[in-house]
């Protein structure tokens, strides 16, 4: 069947905001070895993956299609922080944050862990060295924007955080295939 149009998911976006740091840092869950590193220079797979086992179960598309030289000019852009949490040796999440608004906004555009590594009491706590990181650029405001093709507990989650919503819309996905 060429040239049928594939179904298309509806999301409701919650677009969020901080507008002040928060007032602590949440602890290092304790049992597993944990280790957050700024990844600089990222090989393009290495993003594809984490981009593609976290975001695959949500329906995330803005990056899934860009060739290797539009990815690359996000991914290697010096307005771009990518930080990789390694739970016991091994990729366990990412976040992504673009600084190119600065100094009025630092946006978290990703934020996730791989399925393997989910409820197991990580998602808090690297949430809150996100956050931290966007504050270190001393932007006015953090911004995160979730949708219900997300977790059902990410709008719970950064609310808890510090972030508080400011305006909801919808849009409309392409599955992931």
């Amino acid at each position: 069947m060429a040239g049928r149009k594939p179904r298309m998911l509806t999301a409701r976006v919650t677009h969020l905001e901080m507008t002040e740091p928060p007032a602590r840092r949440v602890p290092m869950p304790v049992g597993d070895r944990l280790a957050i590193m700024r990844a600089s220079g990222m090989p393009l797979s290495f993003y594809r993956y984490l981009y593609a086992e976290i975001g695959r179960p949500h329906h995330w598309m803005e990056r899934r299609d860009l060739d290797d030289a539009a990815l690359a000019r996000i991914v290697h852009a010096d307005t771009t922080q990518i930080d990789v949490l390694y739970v016991n040796g091994s990729p366990g999440g990412f976040f992504e944050l673009d600084l190119a608004r600065l100094p009025e906004v630092a946006d978290l555009v990703y934020f996730g862990l791989l399925p393997d590594f989910q409820g197991r009491g990580l998602a808090r706590f690297f949430l809150s060295e996100a956050v931290l990181a966007a504050w270190a650029h001393d932007p006015r405001r953090v911004t995160v924007s979730t949708n219900t093709l997300d977790s059902p507990r990410a709008l719970q989650l950064y609310q808890k955080i510090g972030f508080a919503p400011v305006a909801w819309s919808e849009a409309e996905i392409a599955p992931w295939a």
